[in-house]
């Protein structure tokens, strides 16, 4: 199977890093492209699209100005949100990287479709933005290719099969295009005064954790996934439907 992880904001390019033989996005060129485009968008409207204060503005309009010379760092280790703080990745050892490299994916609104271990540069473009260089919306500048990317390895791994740590604003990009594929929607829930409910940074991290245990025990079979049992969540029989599978913490 191939697990999807949605990308992070926050970055972290500073930390050091065990060697690590660095791979290169498939879509390199296409994000060139969509950083060169959005280096003309003025910090104003940068702040406007993304939400974000004047000071994150100016951040992410330098990078996409000076996005050639920019450093690069595998994406697993360079995003730093709550996902990647459940996948702990430092602490993975190198047979569990190797693993990762083969059954995890991120999506990206800058990159498209990510390994682990491909080199990207410091970079903020949510999926969902309303904007692209010709398109109204990113995912519409995308179209097909990212999922047409994402058959393509689902067939060299053999499996066939989509596990979806991914949120619903990244899924949209290959959602309705993997025809044929096998795709099980995972959510994760906590204790409440009323029954089970959503908490985000919650079910952030258990996303990751998730994308970890599949790495560290070398899952080949979806079903064993039923089995993740990390940080005291457990598979929700009653709370599952066909393939949307539910995970409670006890």
């Amino acid at each position: 199977m191939i697990a999807l992880l949605s990308p992070a904001k926050t970055l972290d390019f500073e930390r050091a890093l065990p060697p690590l033989d660095v791979s290169a996005p498939h879509f390199a060129e296409e994000a060139r492209s969509l950083a060169k485009s959005a280096a003309n968008l003025t910090q104003k409207r940068l702040a406007d699209l993304m939400h974000i204060s004047p000071r994150l503005a100016k951040l992410n309009a330098e990078r996409f100005r000076d996005f050639a010379d920019l450093p690069e760092r595998p994406a697993l280790f360079a995003f730093a949100g709550d996902v990647y703080t459940g996948f702990e990745a430092l602490s993975l050892d190198n047979a569990g990287i190797a693993f990762a490299q083969d059954h995890v994916r991120m999506l990206s609104g800058l990159y498209g479709l990510l390994r682990p271990l491909d080199a990207i540069r410091p970079y903020r473009l949510e999926m969902g933005a309303r904007w692209a260089p010709r398109p109204k919306r990113l995912t519409d500048w995308w179209g097909d290719r990212i999922a047409a990317l994402l058959l393509a390895q689902l067939a060299d791994e053999g499996s066939n099969i989509v596990l979806n740590l991914a949120s619903q604003e990244y899924f949209a990009a290959v959602a309705g295009r993997l025809a044929g594929v096998r795709v099980i929607d995972v959510e994760f829930r906590e204790p409440g005064p009323d029954g089970p409910r959503f908490v985000s940074f919650n079910a952030k991290r258990a996303r990751g954790m998730m994308a970890r245990w599949l790495c560290e025990h070398h899952v080949a079979d979806v079903d064993a996934m039923r089995g993740f049992d990390s940080d005291g969540y457990r598979f929700d029989a009653d709370g599952s439907d066909g393939d949307r599978w539910r995970f409670s913490r006890i």
